[in-house]
């Protein structure tokens, strides 16, 4: 089983996690990645994701495809969020349950680096001193340094 939502609205996390509780699963792991309040320095009031939604639909199902034949995985699920969100919000959620833990370790990780690799999102960050910018939301992820998804090169913007 996957499913892979695109959501403007924030979305409970009781609802995402519910179809992931399987009795065949003896294990279960997640990821939520918020917004946060810095960024390279500068202080964020809030970013805007904006997706062209057919293909980040398609292609957020086609990542979790990959994740449940990989993975030896129950279910799968992810949501990746649209519009204007403030600090702490709810930006991505990725959910696996598997018999085994290593495998929803695992496959939690694969997700959430080929959505930042592959995913058709852009990000624009508004700053605190009035100014925003577009920045990269994805990111090489066999680079992790520890500072997120910022910083990378190679970005189009909308």
């Amino acid at each position: 089983m996957s499913s892979f939502l695109i959501s403007a609205e924030p979305v409970s996390l009781d609802t995402l996690r519910a179809p992931l509780l399987l009795s065949s699963a003896g294990g279960y792991c997640s990821f939520e990645g918020w917004v946060r309040e810095t960024n390279d320095g500068r202080a964020v009031s809030g970013l805007d994701y904006v997706s062209y939604l057919p293909l980040a639909q398609s292609e957020g199902e086609r990542i979790l495809a990959e994740a449940h034949a990989r993975f030896a995985v129950s279910a799968v699920a992810a949501l990746h969020r649209t519009g204007y969100l403030a600090i702490g919000d709810l930006a991505v959620w990725i959910g696996v349950s598997a018999p085994h833990r290593d495998a929803a370790f695992r496959a939690c990780r694969f997700i959430i680096d080929e959505i930042k690799k592959r995913l058709p999102v852009w990000k624009k960050e508004h700053y605190l001193d009035g100014e925003a910018e577009w920045v990269a939301c994805h990111h090489d992820h066999d680079h992790h340094d520890g500072h997120g998804d910022h910083g990378d090169e190679g970005m189009s913007r909308p």
